[in-house]
């Protein structure tokens, strides 16, 4: 993949979601809610905290969502970025 985000963006590929509640129901694709967590795959020249592989926690409705390659991406500002799961 060729792409790297300018100053203070990340990319990040969200994580997955189990598609099986803890009874066993199987939710269908159009009632889950999207996943607020991902992993960092490129990060912009001034970013300082976050790290390559880092799984960070962001804002519902933040980010711009990209395709590259077939893949789903979504470009984060640092601001929109709560937190890294350690």
């Amino acid at each position: 993949m060729n792409f790297k985000p300018l100053g203070q963006r990340v990319l990040v590929k969200r994580t997955e979601v189990e598609n099986k509640t803890a009874s066993g129901i199987y939710i269908p694709d159009n009632a889950k809610e999207k996943p607020s967590t991902a992993t960092v795959v490129a990060i912009g020249s001034e970013i300082k905290e976050i790290a390559l592989n880092d799984t960070v926690v962001f804002g519902k409705y933040s980010g711009t969502e990209l395709a590259l390659e077939g893949v789903d991406y979504l470009i984060l500002e640092s601001k929109d970025i709560l937190g890294v799961i350690k």
